[in-house]
């Protein structure tokens, strides 16, 4: 799951990505590299390093290590390429970012089967929040959505191993796995004690859109992600909703854990001006912020009544979304806080098969709230629990509903 900037080309030109757990901005260079089981620098001398940092003691480390270091339990001989690998990731570690890190051959295959969009697992949505490997979001009709797991839940361990220090790739690398093998994931939920939960792994298709016009008049648009499927998808379901007749539009982010920055602003132009902001990518400094606007589609007049749904499970693509609707005045949003992602990271290509993800800058919304730092609080602030969830019950949208009929 990312989600979460990344860049590709696709039949609309150069897409962003505001993942999810995995929310990567794809673009990158290549450095050639050729590995032997020499020390890689005897050749080069330190201060041909293109930084001010002086080497000397990295240097000195490695030869120390080269030379006296004796396994307590394997004879088998680290490469030069695993111990670079090794040296990157602390590298990068260091930084204190848990979106900012190295990505060894089968990591990068992980990252680039999640985003390509089909694939093995359970289900999950999973990130980094306050150093504790936490659910984002289960996906709708998957393993560990029939599990029960919930937005917010807490992964302590992965078949035994606990998740304390773990990255998301490295969490990730673990709970997937071959199609009808099991995988136990001890959660903790709220303030309950830690319960092991066993999902069977199953092939995974990331779901769209759905919709429906309700009985009392009111038109429900669930959107479960910003792949690339949305953009005609949600423009289905708005014809739809344009022939049901009524004014009264939800739409539903509950549990949406992001996708491509470039599907929320074509959903953000059906209802904004052309050349309004829908987001704005801060580099702190570093460069000049860059601002994402409506193209202007704008199909709808006055009008129309529209309340926006969320809560800890919708994430970066969600929170824009939902961000600049509000910030427009064009959506109450109604539900619990949002997850706070709204970082971007790009990747780069160290070597043909590993990368580096770097966080590049932050989301705002138009009005300049960082997502990431405040995530997004809605309008009117409704909880719904476990309870409400096993019997049907959804005040959510109930409270959505009742907004829309009542203005309050």
């Amino acid at each position: 799951m990312p989600p979460q900037g990344e860049q590709q080309k696709n039949q609309w030109g150069v897409k962003t990505v505001a993942v999810v757990a995995f929310c990567f901005l794809v673009a990158g260079f290549l450095i050639g590299v050729e590995w032997s089981d020499v020390v890689p620098w005897k050749d080069i001398a330190p201060d041909a390093s293109a930084t001010d940092a002086d080497l000397k003691p990295f240097f000195k480390a490695w030869e120390l290590l080269d030379e006296h270091f004796v396994p307590a339990t394997t004879t088998e001989k680290l490469s030069s390429e695993e111990k670079i690998w090794g040296a990157i990731q602390g590298l990068a570690s260091a930084y204190g970012d848990p979106y900012t890190e190295f990505l060894p051959p089968k990591e990068k295959e992980i990252f680039e089967s999640a985003v390509s969009g089909n694939f093995g697992g359970v289900g999950l949505e999973i990130d980094i929040k306050n150093d504790v490997l936490t659910v984002v979001a289960p996906l709708k009709d998957t393993p560990a959505y029939r599990a029960g797991i919930k937005s917010g839940d807490l992964i302590i361990e992965i078949d035994g191993v606990d998740t304390s220090g773990m990255t998301v790739s490295e969490a990730v690398e673990k709970i997937r796995g071959e199609e009808g093998t099991q995988v136990v994931l001890t959660i903790i939920h709220e303030e309950n004690p830690p319960k092991e939960v066993a999902i069977t792994r199953a092939q995974i298709v990331l779901p769209t859109v759905e919709h429906r016009l309700r009985n009392d008049g009111v038109f429900v648009i669930e959107l479960s992600s910003f792949n690339a499927m949305a953009p005609d998808k949600f423009r289905e379901a708005l014809r739809a909703f344009a022939d049901s007749g009524t004014d009264k539009l939800v739409i539903d982010l509950r549990g949406n854990p992001g996708g491509y920055l470039e599907v929320a602003v074509d959903i953000a132009s059906w209802f904004l001006d052309v050349g309004k902001p829908v987001v704005i990518q801060d580099f702190s400094g570093t460069q000049a912020e860059d601002v994402f606007r409506s193209r202007g589609y704008d199909a709808f007049n006055d009008n129309l009544k529209l309340a926006v749904l969320i809560d800890e499970g919708s994430a970066s693509a969600s929170e824009i979304l939902a961000g600049a609707l509000r910030d427009h005045g064009e959506a109450t949003l109604v539900g619990t806080k949002s997850f706070g992602k709204g970082s971007v990271q790009q990747v780069f290509e160290v070597t043909g098969d590993t990368s580096l993800k770097i966080t590049i800058a932050r989301w705002l919304t138009p009005k300049g709230v960082s997502i990431s730092h405040e995530g997004i609080t809605p309008d009117i602030v409704v909880e719904r629990t476990r309870e409400d969830v096993e019997a049907d019950r959804d005040p959510q949208l109930d409270r959505a509903v009742e907004f829309l009929k009542t203005g309050k």
